[in-house]
């Protein structure tokens, strides 16, 4: 009688038990995302995507997976446009393999600026690096050194100069009074 009585002892504690989890709320989880599948390294290209992709060789191995994932995508659509087109190409890989990954950042950041931008401000960058584009490069190299002040980051504080000179020997002597 004992052992039944223990039995059912047990076996309500496990469905109460049961009852409570199934009763409480589910924790919110967060959602799983699937992985980004592994990419080839640069090894395993064609020699085809080895000769489109060459002025980033040096980087691919060290690339991100999404980085890979579009530079091949670049390759693939590369036989199919026009030499104008893949010369073009060619030459952004070599300016961007040539980018350190603080300048890599800076252009990825200018890019979503300009992606915000409304289609108007767009259009009116646009046109303007456009007419930068057709300058000589001379012109190109000296707008370079001569970076307009609005690029630069401005100091938060800017010091004021001592109106008055000061002699260091009081200044000294201000000092050791002071103490």
């Amino acid at each position: 009688m004992a052992r039944r009585l223990l039995g059912e002892i047990v076996l309500a504690c496990s469905l109460l038990v049961q009852g409570i989890s199934l009763a409480a709320p589910a924790q919110p989880q967060a959602p799983v995302l699937a992985p980004e599948p592994r990419q080839p390294n640069w090894g395993e290209l064609s020699a085809e995507q080895k000769r489109i992709l060459a002025p980033v060789s040096g980087e691919w191995d060290k690339m991100p997976s999404h980085q890979r994932k579009k530079l091949l995508g670049v390759a693939k659509g590369y036989p199919k446009k026009t030499p104008d087109e893949q010369q073009r190409i060619q030459k952004q890989l070599k300016d961007w393999s040539r980018l350190t990954p603080s300048e890599r950042e800076q252009a990825r950041k200018k890019y979503e600026q300009l992606k915000q931008l409304p289609p108007e401000k767009r259009q009116e960058v646009k046109q303007k690096w456009q007419k930068y584009q057709q300058l000589p490069e001379e012109k190109k190299e000296a707008l370079r050194r001569n970076r307009s002040p609005e690029a630069a980051p401005l100091p938060l504080i800017t010091p004021e100069p001592p109106k008055t000179p000061i002699d260091p020997a009081k200044a000294d002597a201000a000092k050791a009074s002071a103490n």
